[in-house]
């Protein structure tokens, strides 16, 4: 299967690398600076998104994910650098939150076909000692692009929003997209997870990234969120086993 990527020019410097041809959706996100280009979240790794990340920057990349799931860093081990947030760095070093088994019942039971020279038997669990270890509020620094760090668990200890204080775009990983927002995960924390919000619902943001599903996203998706944990916490339910609760634009899994 030729063409895995897919990639949508958001302006002249930021450019979409999604996964459309799996059901997970994930999107990855390439910024480029004066300097060097960051990578945001490196998707599921059954393709080389390091050749399609050439294709369009020859500066140094760095790369990072929202969160240290399976389908956020499956193309790290193609970069030589990678950063990641204090909370999760033992996923990456240690213990991996999912099991190989778990990722590649995963990657097949979202996809009826994967590029040719895919090999699934060949996928292996990435772990290597972080560039980096990135804590809130953090600024990465591209050359007249910086990029802030906000910490933001809840569906993960150590996720995180990115910043691009320029351009008020907000990169939201797991947090907030239109689909299901899982914070039933041992590791989620509900009540983190609406405080993430609150923390970002005032921020001038002109763009929304999120980390699956549609990119055709308003900045009120933002506070919107925020509300419906509210009013989940509201109803004393905001705590594991609470259920499945329907949003007009997401659910919410706790």
């Amino acid at each position: 299967m030729s063409n895995w990527f897919s990639i949508e020019k958001i302006d002249k410097i930021t450019y979409a690398l999604s996964e459309y041809k799996h059901s997970e959706i994930p999107h990855s996100y390439l910024l480029i600076g004066n300097e060097k280009a960051l990578l945001i979240d490196s998707g599921l790794g059954v393709s080389n998104i390091r050749e399609e990340v050439e294709k369009l920057t020859d500066l140094e990349v760095i790369v990072l994910s929202t969160h240290i799931h399976w389908d956020h860093v499956g193309g790290h081990k193609l970069f030589d650098k990678y950063y990641v947030h204090e909370n999760e760095k033992n996923w990456m070093t240690e213990k991996p939150f999912f099991t190989l088994e778990c990722i590649k019942q995963n990657l097949v039971r979202g996809a009826n076909e994967f590029p040719k020279d895919f090999v699934l038997d060949d996928y292996e669990i990435f772990k290597k000692e972080p560039e980096r270890i990135l804590k809130d509020e953090d600024i990465i620094d591209l050359g007249d692009r910086k990029i802030k760090v906000i910490h933001t668990p809840g569906h993960s200890p150590g996720h995180i929003c990115l910043y691009d204080i320029k351009n008020k775009y907000i990169f939201t990983g797991d947090l907030v997209y239109r689909g299901t927002l899982y914070a039933f995960f041992p590791t989620s924390n509900p009540v983190d997870f609406k405080n993430s919000l609150e923390k970002i619902k005032d921020l001038d943001v002109k763009r929304v990234f999120p980390g699956h599903n549609s990119l055709d996203l308003s900045p009120s998706i933002i506070p919107r969120a925020y509300e419906a944990f509210k009013d989940i916490e509201e109803k004393g339910m905001l705590k594991h086993g609470s259920g499945l609760f329907d949003y007009d634009e997401f659910r919410i899994l706790l």
